[in-house]
């Protein structure tokens, strides 16, 4: 067993803990999308099953979005290492967004689309639980977001349970810094399939983590007393349950 696997699924059971992100009985479908973060939580989440007093089955899922280059084949092979089931459902959505209607704001759309598809995927498999990558650094990321260009104190909630679809997300990540994920996801030589799309340095939110990255060679702690205010306020959905 990798002690440092073993000791991440430690952190990202104090979030499953925090904010009862699973009951029993839960098959949770993990969204894919190749990058560290997504590889990682389902790494963490396999191993946390194999211990955890609450039993609960994993399903992992890609949608595709059309880029050229990206192949999801290493993925297939360690979800079947791991023994998880895995989806992958290729879309139309990179030609939707950039070649047809060729968005200002493509990631907006993209994102409502992947968002749609991976819901409708899921439901039509009857799981109705799906674990996202966002971890601590994509909090704070979005709570600076929404203060700067839009005026308001939000973020994502840790447990966001959807009407329209009936789907929970969970986000299970969310105690975990980036850097460390990195790092982890690195060390244990998880498969990463690299995203091409254009906006991946141009976004809103790349200017949000840059602008982070300048304030935090000052004040060091910054983004872990941000983090800490939103539980403290709390946020809405923030306040720890347990």
């Amino acid at each position: 067993m990798n002690t440092a696997l073993n000791e991440f699924s430690g952190t990202v059971r104090r979030a499953v803990d925090d904010y009862h992100m699973i009951s029993e009985g839960d098959c949770v479908a993990v969204g894919i999308s190749g990058g560290k973060d997504s590889m990682l939580l389902l790494a963490a989440l396999a191993h946390l099953k194999t211990y955890y007093p609450i039993p609960f089955t994993l399903h992992a899922i890609t949608i595709e979005l059309g880029f050229e280059g990206m192949d999801f084949t290493p993925v297939r092979t360690l979800c079947k290492d791991l023994d998880v089931p895995y989806t992958c459902l290729k879309t139309d959505i990179k030609e939707i967004v950039f070649d047809i209607r060729k968005e200002d704001n493509p990631c907006s759309l993209c994102s409502k689309m992947r968002r749609g598809a991976i819901n409708d995927a899921i439901r039509a498999q009857g799981i109705s639980k799906l674990a996202l990558g966002h971890h601590f650094d994509d909090a704070v990321e979005t709570f600076m977001m929404s203060l700067l260009f839009e005026g308001r104190i939000s973020c994502f909630r840790p447990v966001t349970f959807l009407d329209r679809s009936g789907v929970t997300q969970i986000r299970p990540l969310l105690y975990a810094g980036e850097k460390k994920i990195a790092s982890l996801a690195a060390e244990l030589q998880l498969p990463i399939v690299e995203n091409p799309c254009p906006e991946d340095k141009t976004s809103k939110r790349y200017e949000i983590k840059k602008l982070l990255a300048r304030m935090s060679a000052d004040y060091p702690d910054l983004k872990s007393k941000i983090f800490g205010a939103m539980q403290r306020m709390p946020l809405p959905g923030w306040e720890v349950l347990s």
